[in-house]
């Protein structure tokens, strides 16, 4: 069984590590700890690993988070994955920080890699792990606060949430989504 899963994120060392970029990190860590090194790849870095019996593929697009969907696309058919076997990692200003979601469906809630899936694929009927950021922006500052790093009393429970989200993966691929939502949707980082 098949399963692909997609880092949403910005190519660069400028955007390395910002909120934006959750997405590139929780794979960058999870392939770490499987002991697998992504390589460039057809608009993605691609990486692939065994976990209880799937296999799993793990892709960080190269298209800049606004084409995200070209990527998805183009990997979903290179590796024929069925679209329920498809999640995507994204960063939530709508979830508080230390939350974190799974979802099987639901809309693109203004986020702009969301907007290009649904678009390519013609709906919003894939998986999405929703890694909560906050909204603690000023009005009309969106764009800077997603692009910047996290806050330094927010960095102390990051690598927490990483492993969390890389359990949810996991259970994903081994469980599916709607028994992960039941184990993990509720949960919350203690502070």
């Amino acid at each position: 069984m098949k399963y692909l899963i997609v880092g949403l994120g910005n190519i660069g060392p400028e955007y390395a590590d910002n909120r934006h970029n959750i997405g590139f990190m929780i794979v960058d860590e999870l392939a770490k700890q499987e002991g697998v090194k992504f390589s460039m790849s057809r608009h993605a870095y691609h990486t692939e690993f065994s976990y209880k019996g799937r296999n799993i593929h793990l892709i960080k697009p190269t298209t800049f988070m606004n084409l995200s969907g070209k990527a998805l696309v183009h990997w979903m058919r290179e590796l024929k994955v069925a679209q329920e076997n498809v999640l995507v990692l994204v960063d939530d200003l709508a979830i508080p920080f230390g939350s974190i979601k799974i979802k099987p469906k639901g809309s693109s809630a203004g986020h702009n890699g969301l907007k290009n899936i649904e678009q390519l694929l013609g709906n919003s009927n894939y998986s999405r792990l929703r890694f909560g950021v906050s909204d603690n922006f000023p009005k009309g500052r969106q764009v800077d606060y997603v692009l910047s790093g996290f806050d330094r009393d927010e960095l102390p429970y990051l690598q927490e949430l990483i492993d969390r989200s890389i359990a949810m993966i996991k259970a994903f691929c081994t469980i599916g989504v709607e028994l992960t939502m039941t184990n993990f949707n509720n949960w919350k980082v203690e502070k």
